[in-house]
């Protein structure tokens, strides 16, 4: 097990300099190329034109840190196949602005990557209800259509500085300690480069940001956690297997489905922007981009905890934790919003 923690720690040291020493030269590329974010509407948090493709950097960190330190099973080559298509579908889209008619197949094609590599979930084991096998073809077009989703989904959340960076950091550690658990070192050691080029990237992308990542840094996000959590929670015979992700990735996956049960009662493609994300939610209420933040690493930190303590000790346990803090965040959340706008009826009183 020592073994196992030196190598971590070296994973997460490569990863987390490479991307902190590379962001800044990505920075200066992106300038000199014109890949800038220029605020258009409403949707857009900040007011002031900031260089993207920061995703760049968090990829160099970690595909260099994997390569040198991880084994490459056929497996992990289709993860980093498929991963150089989905990167480099984020640099031209940073650029130019793809659509999403024509995103959408080449995320497709990169999904499809790995599973001919070997890499699909094969069954899935549910609470009460024990498990479930997944036969060919069924098992891979499940495995695409995932990865797809949660690719899209932490595109989702890209909202504010360091969000997607801070909560795809907060899933890897989970995933990390749910696969150390588990005994399932590859996924642990694949996780730890995906938790030291998000911490590498997040000095220049808090708030005020420096840097964005892009579609280069959130679809590469969303592909690798995809991946991961195929390779771990899915992989596993424990009885509560199929939970772990979805707890883990709970965040963007709750806001994905609420925007696409939003935009289909308003009769709006689904596939369409709009200012109804839970980050924008919280800042209509008043909240800033910090405290938003914070909040929402919150939400994440519990679901993510949870799904630790489900693997470590159990259903029972884990959902006990969630109940308990769960209260916490609501309460915090109301007083806070509370006390914002009895302040500004004191504002109005004093005018």
């Amino acid at each position: 097990m020592s073994d196992v923690v030196v190598q971590i720690m070296f994973i997460l040291a490569v990863s987390f300099l490479l991307t902190f020493i590379t962001t800044p030269i990505v920075k200066v590329m992106a300038i000199r190329l014109g890949v800038v974010d220029i605020p258009k509407d409403d949707r857009r948090m900040h007011k002031r034109t900031i260089p993207r493709m920061g995703g760049l950097a968090m990829f160099y960190g970690f595909i260099v840190s994997v390569i040198v330190f991880i084994k490459l099973d056929p497996k992990l080559i289709g993860i980093l196949l498929g991963t150089v298509i989905i990167v480099a579908m984020g640099i031209i889209d940073d650029k130019f602005t793809l659509k999403a008619r024509i995103k959408f197949p080449i995320q497709i094609i990169a999904a499809i990557v790995p599973v001919l590599f070997g890499l699909s979930i094969q069954f899935i084991k549910l609470p009460l209800i024990g498990p479930i096998v997944i036969a060919s073809p069924w098992s891979e077009i499940l495995t695409v259509l995932w990865i797809v989703a949660i690719t899209n989904a932490v595109n989702l959340i890209d909202g504010l500085d360091g969000l997607a960076a801070g909560i795809s950091s907060i899933a890897s550690i989970s995933i990390l300690f749910i696969s150390l658990i588990m005994g399932n070192f590859e996924s642990a050691f694949i996780a730890t480069a995906l938790v030291g080029c998000c911490l590498g990237f997040l000095p220049f992308n808090m708030n005020p940001a420096k840097i964005f990542m892009g579609d280069t840094g959130a679809n590469f996000l969303g592909f690798i956690l995809a991946t991961l959590s195929v390779m771990g929670a899915f992989k596993s015979y424990a009885v509560i297997s199929f939970v772990f992700p979805f707890l883990v990735l709970g965040l963007p996956i709750f806001d994905t489905l609420f925007a696409i049960i939003r935009r289909i009662l308003k009769h709006k493609p689904i596939m369409s922007a709009d200012r109804g994300h839970l980050h924008h939610r919280l800042i209509d209420m008043g909240f800033n981009q910090k405290q938003t933040v914070t909040i929402l690493y919150s939400a994440s930190c519990i679901l993510g905890l949870s799904a630790t303590v489900m693997a470590a000790r159990g259903m029972v346990k884990g959902l006990i934790l969630i109940a308990a803090l769960s209260p916490v965040v609501v309460f915090v959340v109301w007083f806070a919003v509370k006390r914002k706008h009895e302040f500004k009826d004191k504002e109005n009183e004093n005018e």
